[in-house]
């Protein structure tokens, strides 16, 4: 947390948790390919693998806040998996804990899907991608 995503009210504010989940998922995951420099390698090198020219596009997000999240000085416990898999798009889930209490404040997931830049059209997620993924499937937390 920094202390610029604090709000008024000594909480984390919505927008700022919204760019929390993106670094959770861009740690997980890895920045798309072709964007910033040489770096660490995440741990599923999901979207930095991706080809040339490919996008992976934010559909949707569905946040739950279910408890104030306190601006700490110390770093924040996200949770990421991997909800669904389907044939053209992914959902990301995320819990977010208080880091000194523990308590879950935030649930949430994004959809994701890989478009062609040029043409804009779809793309099926790659049975290689399914394979990479399959050990990080989850529960969703949204019906």
């Amino acid at each position: 947390m920094r202390w610029s995503d604090m709000d008024a009210y000594g909480h984390i504010n919505n927008v700022q948790v919204v760019r929390l989940l993106e670094e959770a998922r861009i740690q997980a995951f890895g920045p798309p390919g072709g964007t910033g420099a040489a770096g660490q390698d995440p741990p599923v090198p999901l979207f930095s693998s991706v080809a040339a020219g490919v996008q992976a596009l934010v559909v949707e997000h569905r946040i739950k806040y279910t408890a104030t999240l306190d601006y700490r000085n110390v770093p924040l416990k996200i949770e990421v998996w991997i909800a669904d898999l389907k044939a053209a798009s992914l959902n990301i889930a995320y819990r977010i804990h208080d880091p000194v209490t523990r308590r879950v404040c935030v649930l949430a997931q994004t959809t994701l899907a890989f478009v062609h830049g040029e043409s804009e059209s779809l793309l099926r997620i790659t049975a290689e991608q399914k394979q990479q993924l399959a050990p990080y499937v989850g529960p969703g937390l949204f019906r």
